[in-house]
């Protein structure tokens, strides 16, 4: 395991806890409620390279490499009503890039997506 980056102190960033030993950058994803029934009744859940997280709503920061490509993804959980379910997920790959990168969810009936800001 490597030791944490600059990025990896700031508050509220979480690291990137794979081996990886190369240059990192700053990703934010926000993911706004799509409704006030989402935020009563689904939990965001946030992978990087498979790496699973329970986040909030919102923006969430990760320390992530950048000299190679990321996959990261986004879906909603519930277990309100009769057992658990998953909405459709969102997906993307990042190529390798110095610079900061800010994505937001989108979330449209049976279809999620996550596209750069900016």
């Amino acid at each position: 395991m490597t030791e944490p980056t600059d990025l990896a102190k700031l508050p509220g960033v979480i690291p990137y806890v794979d081996n990886h030993d190369g240059p990192r950058r700053l990703l934010t994803i926000d993911v706004p409620p799509v409704s006030m029934n989402a935020v009563r009744h689904y939990l965001p859940f946030t992978s990087i390279d498979g790496r699973q997280y329970v986040v909030s709503w919102g923006s969430i920061s990760f320390e992530i490499p950048a000299d190679r490509n990321v996959h990261v993804s986004v879906h909603l959980q519930t277990n309100y009503g009769a057992g658990l379910t998953s909405t459709p997920y969102a997906s993307i790959v990042l190529a390798p890039h110095p610079s900061p990168v800010r994505l937001a969810t989108r979330f449209t009936g049976a279809e999620g997506s996550l596209l750069p800001v900016g």
